[in-house]
């Protein structure tokens, strides 16, 4: 008995991915953020104020829950890029800049 093998060739399509969809913050928590680092600053309103980590702990970060840690991020990213504040290396210490003050 013939056996007959068929030679399937099969068609690989290769498929572009899309890139990674980037999450959609909610603005109102990264607002609300911003407005939490602003208030401190200006109940200290001086040039060079430093927020040291143990502020950020007991003034900012104990309010904050899972879903604005997102916002917090985004929030010191646009203070930053708005010279309203400096990170120091830590990553955590926030200085108030002379423009941050001005606009109080």
């Amino acid at each position: 008995m013939k056996s007959t093998i068929k030679n399937s060739s099969s068609t690989y399509t290769k498929k572009r991915k899309s890139p990674p969809k980037k999450n959609v913050i909610d603005k109102v928590p990264i607002n609300e953020v911003k407005e939490m680092f602003m208030a401190w600053f200006k109940k200290r309103n001086s040039v060079g104020q430093i927020m040291t980590k143990q502020d950020v702990v007991q003034n900012i970060l104990v309010k904050l829950n899972a879903k604005q840690n997102d916002a917090l991020e985004d929030a010191m990213n646009e203070l930053k890029k708005e010279r309203f504040i400096e990170v120091k290396e830590d990553g955590v210490t926030l200085v108030l800049t002379q423009q941050g003050s001005e606009c109080f």
